[in-house]
């Protein structure tokens, strides 16, 4: 039926179908956007609605320097692109201005950098849901991700708070030491 309400439509030149260079340019973009998908470790869909130019940039600048990946992409061939890479759960979000950022080595750089700008933009730029190797996050996930330190600032405070009790053991195995040699003089 709906086929049939198409074709009336093109015969009566109201609509137009897309061309074939059309049609192929998609094709070919929803399976880059498959293979980037099937490659990441992390990405995030932002709605960007109303943010500027100057802004815009500079949120670009900030992704690049983490390794992140950001393009605007529609709505209909991210759905397929999504459906592609078998990654399920986030179509309810596809719909008004949509960018994804993903992350090849980091899952928490798209959430980290994206939700310092949704939190300094007042509403003109917003998380709409996100992904983690695999498993699914809404915006509320997502702002959860986007407050965990990235992984070397997780390393470093890992080795800091080893230090202490390990200069501790140091000093308290010292103490024995000097004094069973006192004893022994």
């Amino acid at each position: 039926m709906l086929v049939y309400g198409l074709r009336k439509l093109v015969q009566r030149g109201e609509i137009e179908m897309p061309s074939e260079k059309t049609l192929s340019a998609k094709k070919e973009r929803v399976a880059q956007l498959v293979e980037m998908l099937k490659n990441s470790a992390a990405g995030v869909l932002v709605d960007y609605k109303g943010i500027t130019v100057e802004e815009d940039t500079k949120l670009r600048r900030d992704l690049r320097a983490e390794n992140v990946k950001y393009s605007v992409e529609k709505n209909s061939l991210l759905r397929f692109a999504l459906k592609n890479a078998g990654i399920e759960g986030l179509d309810d979000v596809l719909e008004g201005t949509t960018a994804i950022a993903v992350s090849n080595e980091d899952q928490t750089a798209p959430a980290r950098v994206l939700g310092k700008y949704a939190s300094e933009m007042d509403g003109k730029f917003n998380l709409k849901a996100g992904m983690v190797d695999g498993e699914i996050y809404d915006e509320k996930g997502v702002v959860a991700l986007s407050k965990i330190p990235a992984k070397d600032v997780l390393l470093a405070q890992l080795v800091g708070s080893l230090q202490g009790p390990i200069q501790g053991l140091a000093a308290i195995l010292k103490a024995v030491a000097d004094s069973k040699s006192e004893d022994a003089a």
